[in-house]
């Protein structure tokens, strides 16, 4: 659907930022909204929702439980 919006997890990323999580609810409000930047009336419900995705998202990387990732030590 987002195709813009990258995978957050290890092993695809490693380090992810506050604003990694922000971009990517950013991505899927616009998305889903139909608006790249929403009226001024609907500003506040743009950006609540923004910030509620940013936070699931935020909580959802820190439950996850991921098996280690097999890495060949041959390679560089």
């Amino acid at each position: 659907m987002c195709r813009s919006i990258k995978t957050l997890r290890e092993p695809y990323t490693s380090d992810v930022t506050d604003d990694d999580v922000r971009a990517a609810a950013l991505q899927y409000v616009r998305k889903i909204s139909g608006f790249r930047a929403p009226s001024a009336r609907n500003a506040e419900a743009f950006d609540r929702a923004v910030e509620t995705i940013a936070a699931a998202t935020q909580a959802l990387l820190d439950e996850l439980h991921l098996r280690p990732v097999a890495r060949d030590e041959a390679t560089p």
